[in-house]
């Protein structure tokens, strides 16, 4: 298997986890099936199709539409088996981390092909890793988790910036890829396991 076929696969693992988490937050509010699978579809595509859209490309999940039946299946999977047996979060963390640094650097490799500039590579890699959970956030009514302290979008851009890095020191691209997926996603189960953040924003005089 080479690594295109690898990432493909692995981007699929993503599509089920990021859905699955999406899922689990419908859960918290008590959402029905439907409002369940939206939130799901949104959480496991939204941050693609935004790429896709400002990249002015097909959106993937119309030229393969695999992504959909991906989604639904899987939601559908875990709304019944939650009701029969509890869902281990801490592996879906943990998975959910490999799907951000899959989904990180897929997004960024297919800025890459077009020949844009390094910084729009890294904004679309972080874009494809990040948004579907900001939608899903926002529609849930919370915070969404980049704009807390969690080190979450921080470990997708550092990814990204090493791809670029590697890739301009001429080192082949699959290794590179390689390299970048695993920094990204150490970086998030450093920041799980040992509840790493970055600091809070607080002025000086939000103190007294």
């Amino acid at each position: 298997m080479n690594l295109v076929q690898t990432l493909y696969y692995l981007d699929l693992l993503g599509t089920v986890v990021f859905a699955m988490t999406g899922l689990l937050a419908a859960s918290r509010k008590q959402l029905d099936l439907f409002g369940a699978i939206v939130i799901a579809m949104v959480t496991a595509v939204g941050g693609g199709t935004l790429r896709d859209l400002i990249l002015d490309q097909p959106v993937f999940w119309v030229e393969h539409n695999i992504y959909i039946y991906v989604v639904v299946f899987s939601t559908l999977f875990l709304f019944f088996y939650a009701r029969i047996k509890e869902i281990p979060v801490k592996l879906l963390l943990y998975l959910d981390a490999l799907g951000l640094a899959v989904f990180s650097v897929i997004g960024a490799q297919k800025a890459m092909a077009l020949g844009l500039s390094d910084p729009i590579i890294i904004m679309t890699g972080v874009m494809t890793g990040v948004v579907g959970g900001v939608i899903r956030d926002v529609l849930m009514g919370e915070v969404p988790l980049i704009f807390r302290k969690e080190i979450y979008a921080t470990a997708s851009f550092i990814g990204i910036s090493l791809l670029l890095v590697l890739v301009h020191l001429n080192l082949p691209v699959d290794l590179a890829v390689i390299l970048s997926v695993m920094v990204i996603f150490s970086l998030r189960i450093w920041a799980i396991l040992f509840n790493i953040g970055l600091p809070v924003f607080q002025p000086i005089n939000s103190q007294d």
